[in-house]
């Protein structure tokens, strides 16, 4: 052993007698200990008399020191990046490194006077060498992002720009036609589909160097703020990027006050943004990270969630905004494009946010995607709230379809193709009370449920305003199209897959069920008038003057109906022909047959053309007639 170690052993044997022995007896007792352990121990050296080996150790602590400060001020001092020198950095490290070995080495001798004056000194030179090697760590990151492009990926070992914008693209062919704003705008992002991409924003060889600077500020007790200068820069980056994707920062308050066309312009640009973010932005920050603190995870979990809170708070705020907004119906397909994107992507917030920094944002992006999903059933709520608040007061013309129905079906329609959305978000919230269903509650789904007890709601619904007709007839006919209407728009589609083959069947059944209480309102007392006697009751002399009163009441009955339902409607072309086929059936024959009586009777048959107004054929011609409708009352069956 060098004759300096030598010192620095017995210094340290001398300083634990000091330290155990309580009074001179323990201290005398430890020192024969150490004397029979190792003769270099006896009391000769470690006494009192030896003392002046500890100077001679504190001398080549101080004369190190001067060596250490010599060098280090060197950089410290400089104007130019240390850096920028491959040679000078290694060197300016070694010395860092010395530094820290020769304050870990005496560290436990503080208690004496000469070495804690000694350490003072060690410490503030390993201050400013922390500061310096701060500055450098921010430089290189910088200079690295710039040297090494913004935007620079890889994927299968092509280069990328996955963020470069047509606005860009757009702006320098206007600098090369001598025009353009003066106004600097944030580019947009191109739509991104592949995300097998890892994002290198530094050059390998600088990511070496800053992991290289952090294992020093790391050993020399300034961890903390590594992180914080690594953070600040990369964060950023990040926050660039993002806003790069065309994703303002918004206040919940600000969502709240977009119209409903820009929030869906918003929405429609979270969705992609988020995309981007968690499964190639976030994820590249998390590789980075892990490599410039390699070997220190604390320090590596603790920046990555520095580097990402803002930016993933930014994306989770906007979502709770979207769900606690309003839930008019309408909103309810760009809502489920929210759920549905933050749902899959609730993996990567599990993957990246896992650790004791970040577990936080993880937490909250499922609790905001619970959220959504109850803010989804609200609008179902607000849904049936809507159907029974529409007003029984003014009726459709002519029988036709209502509105109600059409933008229920329709609605229904669409969200159903989301189903599986759907039912996930029911299931998760399980049943509610429906007072008027069946047992079927218990045996299904509770999205078919749900489409069940809107779909009753909207028949009761239909059922009151049917009652606003004063002709039975039209009432009938009022719900015959919204009964056909409702049943063609469940026929397939998931919507008749949710409430079931039985449901349809029954709702069809209603419909003919309609029909025929329409024709037995409006069409058999026709038909009773053509009815003949052949029970004997009217004489000879007075059937003639019988069967003329019958046939003009037939005339005028039939001509005040077909004027009347000419202008009904039947919006389907099926319903329309099976209503007049009907009426064919029972008309027809039983006018054929009374036409025939009528001419068989001497003294009317010679001037029956007097009275018998219609022929077959043109009867027939009427009914074709029957449910055109006017303008007004036609509607759309889309």
């Amino acid at each position: 052993m060098s004759e300096n170690g030598e010192e620095k052993l017995l210094a340290v044997a001398r300083h634990i007698a000091k330290t155990l022995g309580h009074n001179n007896t323990m201290s005398d007792d430890i020192f024969q200990i150490l004397s029979n352990f190792d003769g270099r121990f006896s009391r000769e050296n470690l006494s009192e008399k030896g003392a002046d080996s500890d100077s001679r150790g504190c001398a080549a602590l101080d004369h190190s020191l001067k060596s250490l400060d010599r060098r280090i001020s060197h950089y410290v001092s400089s104007d130019r990046p240390i850096w920028a020198d491959a040679a000078d950095s290694a060197a300016f490290l070694d010395a860092v490194d010395e530094l820290v070995a020769a304050v870990a080495e005496w560290n436990h001798l503080a208690s004496d006077k000469s070495v804690a004056a000694c350490l003072v000194r060690a410490e503030d030179m390993l201050q400013q060498a922390m500061f310096r090697l701060e500055d450098e760590f921010r430089s290189l990151i910088e200079r690295g992002g710039e040297s090494f492009g913004l935007t620079r990926s890889y994927r299968n070992g092509e280069e990328n720009l996955p963020f470069e914008s047509e606005e860009e693209e757009e702006e320098e062919e206007e600098a090369r036609n001598g025009g353009g704003e003066e106004e600097e705008q944030i580019p947009v992002a191109l739509p991104v589909t592949d995300f097998d991409i890892v994002i290198d924003a530094l050059p390998s060889g600088t990511i070496n160097d800053l992991h290289e600077i952090a294992k020093r500020m790391v050993a020399g007790g300034f961890g903390k703020e590594c992180s914080h200068v690594y953070s600040s820069c990369r964060r950023e980056f990040l926050e660039e990027s993002v806003s790069r994707l065309g994703l303002q920062k918004l206040s919940i308050e600000d969502v709240h006050k977009m119209t409903w066309q820009d929030l869906e312009d918003e929405i429609e640009k979270w969705i992609k943004a988020s995309n981007v973010a968690l499964k190639i932005l976030f994820p590249s920050e998390r590789r980075l990270c892990d490599r410039v603190f390699f070997g220190f995870a604390s320090a590596a979990d603790f920046s990555f969630m520095e580097v990402c809170r803002g930016s993933a708070i930014q994306l989770l705020n906007f979502a709770d905004a979207v769900a606690i907004g309003s839930r008019s119906p309408e909103r309810l397909f760009r809502i489920l494009d929210v759920f549905e994107t933050l749902r899959d992507l609730i993996p990567e917030f599990e993957a990246l946010f896992c650790d004791q920094f970040s577990v936080s944002l993880r937490n909250e992006a499922v609790t905001i995607w619970k959220r959504l999903g109850e803010a989804i059933r609200g609008i179902f709520m607000e849904l049936e709230n809507l159907i029974r608040r529409d007003p029984a007061k003014v009726a459709v013309p002519g029988g036709g379809l209502h509105p109600i129905t059409r933008y229920v079906m329709n609605y229904l329609r669409a969200a159903c193709r989301s189903r599986q959305t759907l039912e996930q978000v029911f299931e998760d919230y399980g049943l509610k009370d429906y007072p008027k269903l069946d047992d079927r509650v218990h045996s299904s789904s509770s999205l078919s449920v749900q489409m069940d007890w809107i779909m009753e709601l909207l028949e009761s619904n239909l059922e009151a305003k049917s009652k606003i007709y004063k002709d039975p007839a039209l009432c009938y006919v009022f719900l015959m199209n919204n009964g056909r209407y409702i049943v063609q728009k469940t026929k397939d589609s998931e919507l008749g897959t949710l409430l079931g083959d039985d449901w349809i069947r029954k709702h069809a059944a209603k419909v003919r069920q309609f029909h025929v209480h329409y024709q037995r309102s409006s069409w058999n007392k026709v038909v009773g008038i053509l009815k003949l006697d052949n029970n004997g009751s009217v004489p000879p002399n007075g059937l003639a003057k019988s069967m003329k009163e019958k046939l003009r009441s037939f005339n005028a009955e039939f001509e005040l109906i077909c004027r009347e339902q000419s202008s009904w409607f039947v919006f389907d072309e099926q319903l329309r022909e099976e209503i007049r086929i009907s009426l064919e059936k029972i008309l027809l024959p039983a006018y054929g047959n009374f036409v025939g009586k009528f001419q068989s009777i001497p003294e009317l048959g010679k001037h029956a053309d007097k009275y018998v107004k219609y022929e077959a054929e043109e009867i027939q011609a009427r009914l074709n007639d029957l449910f055109q409708g006017s303008s007004g009352s036609t509607g759309s069956r889309k």
